[in-house]
C-alpha cells in the first residue's frame, strides 16, 4: 500500500525573495542541512522574482523588501500568480503581520530568529500541500458548477416528450461531441394537444458553447409554449425566428429545425434548412421542400408537405452532428446515403435500441467520438 506522504509529489524548487544576501544566506544554509535536494532560487526583489513564480513550487517572501511597505509584496506576488504557494517571513517588530499575510492569501508565516532548518522545511511543505488542496478544492468546485449548468441546459434542451395520452411514442438520444464538455446548440421536443395532435420539432443552433445552449433552450421552451397555446403550425417557425433575431447574441447566428405535426394518419413536415427526417418503414428519406435556416434572410413562410404515415410507421429525426461522421483514411462524410444503408443493415434493431445503435456505428465510421452533438427523435406509431 502506498503511503500518504509518497503520493504526494516532492517540493522541489523554492524561490527565496530576499533582499538581505546574510539572511539568504543563512536560510539556504538551514535548508542545505535538512533537505539538500531542494533547490534555492534567491531573488533580491520582487521585479526580479516575478519571471520565475511559473518555476518554483513555493515562494519565501520576505514582507520588508525595500518600496514594499507591511503586505503589498504579498499582494503583487499573488497579482501575479494567484496559486502559488507562499511562505512569508517576517521580523520580530512585526511578526502581526503574519497572521495578517495568511488572511490575505499566503499559506503560512515564520518569524526571522525563531527558524530552525526543520521547522522551515515543514513550513515550506505546509504551504505547498495547503495550496494543493485549495487549488483541488476550487477546481472541483468549478467542476460542479459546470455540471449543474449543464445540467440546467440538459433539461433545457432535451425535455421528456409530451405525449401522454397519444398512440405516439418517442425515443430520445443525445451525446455531445468530444470537443466540449456542455452542451450545445441542439434541442427537440414532442407534445400532444389538447386536440390530440402530435407536434415535434427537433433543431440545432450554429456554433457551441453555453450561449448557443441557452438560445437552443429558450427555442424549445417557446415552441412548446407556443404549440400549447394553440398557434397554428405554419406560424410556429415565423414566431422562432422572431425570437431567435431578437435573442441572439451574434447576428450570424441561425438555427436549422425541422417540425412535423402528425394527426389522422397524416404527417405535415417543413423543414429549415435542416435534415430531412427518414421514414424507418421504406428507409427512405422523406422529401419536403427545405426552405432558409431561421436566422437566415426574412422570409417568414416555410412550405409544408403532407405524408400518409402507413400502420406501424416510425420516422426519426437527427441533427447533423450524426451524418457528419467521416472515414479517417478516406475522408469522406456518411452523410444521409450513409445513414439509409446503416439503417437498412439495422432494420431489425428495437425502437429503443436503434438511436444508440446508430451512434455506435458513426462512431465506429469516424474512428471515434463524434466531433459534434448527436440529437435523435424517434417518433413511433401504433
Amino acid at each position: 500500500m502506498v503511503g500518504r506522504s509518497e503520493e504526494r509529489e516532492p517540493v522541489r524548487r523554492l524561490l527565496l525573495v530576499e533582499d538581505d544576501p546574510g539572511d539568504a544566506f543563512l536560510v539556504g544554509e538551514l535548508i542545505a542541512e535538512v533537505d539538500p535536494d531542494l533547490a534555492v532560487t534567491v531573488a533580491g526583489s520582487m521585479p526580479e522574482a516575478l519571471p520565475q513564480l511559473a518555476d518554483s513550487d513555493c515562494v519565501l517572501l520576505d514582507l520588508n523588501l525595500p518600496g514594499y511597505a507591511g503586505l503589498d509584496g504579498l499582494h503583487t506576488l499573488l497579482g501575479a500568480d494567484p496559486l502559488a504557494a507562499v511562505c512569508v517571513l517576517t521580523g520580530l517588530d512585526d511578526e502581526h503581520l503574519g497572521t495578517d499575510a495568511v488572511a490575505a492569501g499566503a499559506q503560512d508565516y515564520l518569524v526571522k530568529g525563531k527558524v530552525d532548518g526543520p521547522l522551515l522545511i515543514r513550513a515550506i511543505r505546509y504551504a505547498v500541500e495547503r495550496r494543493r488542496a485549495e487549488t483541488s478544492l476550487l477546481r472541483l468546485r468549478e467542476e460542479q458548477l459546470v455540471a449543474a449548468e449543464s445540467s440546467r441546459l440538459e433539461r433545457g434542451l432535451l425535455p421528456s416528450p409530451l405525449l401522454a395520452g397519444s398512440d405516439v411514442h418517442s425515443v430520445t438520444f443525445y451525446r455531445a461531441g468530444r470537443t466540449r464538455a456542455v452542451l450545445g446548440g441542439d434541442f427537440f421536443d414532442a407534445v400532444r394537444d389538447a386536440d390530440g395532435t402530435v407536434h415535434a420539432i427537433i433543431g440545432d443552433v450554429s456554433g457551441h458553447g453555453p450561449d448557443e445552449a441557452a438560445l437552443g433552450a429558450l427555442l424549445r421552451v417557446s415552441w412548446r409554449a407556443l404549440v400549447l397555446a394553440g398557434v397554428g403550425e405554419e406560424r410556429l417557425l415565423p414566431e422562432l425566428q422572431r425570437l431567435l433575431v431578437s435573442e441572439r447574441h451574434d447576428s450570424r447566428l441561425f438555427t436549422t429545425a425541422c417540425m412535423i405535426t402528425i394527426s389522422g394518419g397524416v404527417a405535415v413536415v417543413r423543414v429549415a434548412g435542416h435534415p430531412p427526417p427518414v421514414a424507418l418503414w421504406s428507409v427512405t428519406t422523406l422529401t419536403p421542400p427545405v426552405g432558409l435556416p431561421l436566422g437566415v434572410g426574412v422570409s417568414e413562410f416555410w412550405p409544408a408537405q403532407t405524408f400518409a404515415l402507413p400502420p406501424q410507421w416510425a420516422l426519426l429525426l437527427y441533427t447533423d452532428g450524426l451524418i457528419e461522421a467521416r472515414d479517417p483514411v478516406g475522408g469522406d462524410f456518411l452523410w444521409i446515403d450513409g445513414l439509409l444503408e446503416m439503417l437498412g443493415a439495422d432494420r431489425d434493431t428495437a425502437h429503443a435500441e436503434l438511436p444508440a445503435r446508430l451512434v455506435e456505428r458513426a462512431e465506429a465510421y469516424n474512428g471515434g467520438p463524434l466531433l459534434d452533438d448527436v440529437a435523435i427523435l424517434l417518433l413511433v406509431g401504433p
